[in-house]
């Protein structure tokens, strides 16, 4: 599965197959093994489209928070500063990073890739890795809290505050385990078959809160809810769905993209970037 964030109602049609509601599966979070005992990653010794070139691929239009204004060679988004982070681990300057736009399901479809690598929300799942190659996650999907303005928990800053909240989650998900195990409410949380049916509850005022996945989060308030916000997010629970970087199946380069991902989540960048794009820029404050 793999949700993105959307900024007008515009793209709903043409995303619909590739959003979808907070769900019940979990997908694979192991990654393709970093590189190899003597293998090289240094831009001269990797087999790239271009020689000295690291090209990136994603989709158009990209979206905040991932990107900002389309242009994922702003280094500004998540994603694009991700995409920078793991280019300069590999040794490569901005100016030698080349973008290109692919379609979500060309880049995760079998056969030769014109880009080196992808990011896009890919999640990472067992029947994908059939078609391609992914690196290990450089984000694991947290949960959130989608609120309308003028909820009684619409300013709430931690997780004792939503205590006595009348909270719901679609059923059989980690977002209602997220509820259960992190916030445990004085009352029974509801649950929903699906987020269709949660959304109206949330529209009704029948829920204070509606817990569901961040990036579907971001695309509820983006496209399908009217005056809501998100709350905030959750600390981690359960097993979380992973975004990996997409490359082509059997590429030289997953060791080392691996590597650089390892290292950028080892020296704290992945945590620092989460923190600025998702959490401050994009408006999802950490709730603890």
């Amino acid at each position: 599965m793999r949700r993105t964030s959307v900024p007008a109602v515009a793209l709903l049609l043409a995303t619909v197959a590739g959003v979808a509601a907070c769900a019940p599966e979990e997908s694979g979070g192991d990654a393709t093994p970093a590189a190899s005992a003597g293998q090289s990653c240094d831009p001269a010794s990797l087999k790239t489209l271009t020689a000295g070139k690291l090209t990136i691929g994603t989709d158009q239009p990209a979206y905040e928070p991932w990107f900002s204004d389309d242009k994922p060679e702003s280094g500004e988004g998540f994603e694009s500063a991700v995409a920078y982070a793991v280019a300069t681990e590999l040794g490569y300057t901005k100016e030698n990073v080349v973008w290109t736009r692919v379609r979500f399901d060309s880049a995760i479809a079998p056969g030769p890739k014109t880009f080196d690598i992808d990011i896009n929300q890919f999640s990472i799942t067992e029947e994908r890795r059939k078609a391609v190659d992914f690196s290990s996650p450089y984000y694991l999907v947290r949960q959130a809290i989608v609120a309308k303005n003028s909820s009684p928990i619409a300013g709430v800053t931690d997780l004792a505050g939503l205590k006595d909240a009348k909270l719901g989650a679609q059923v059989g998900t980690t977002s209602y385990q997220a509820i259960t195990d992190l916030v445990k409410p004085s009352q029974q949380a509801q649950v929903f078959n699906s987020n269709d049916d949660a959304k109206q509850a949330l529209e009704n005022g029948t829920i204070d809160g509606l817990v569901v996945d961040l990036p579907t989060a971001f695309y509820m308030t983006a496209a399908e809810l009217t005056d809501a916000k998100i709350v905030g997010q959750f600390p981690q629970v359960g097993t979380p769905e992973g975004f990996g970087i997409v490359l082509d199946k059997g590429s030289s380069l997953t060791g080392c993209v691996t590597q650089a991902v390892d290292a950028l989540r080892t020296d704290g960048t992945l945590t620092a970037l989460e923190k600025q794009w998702l959490a401050q820029v994009a408006g999802a404050p950490e709730l603890s």
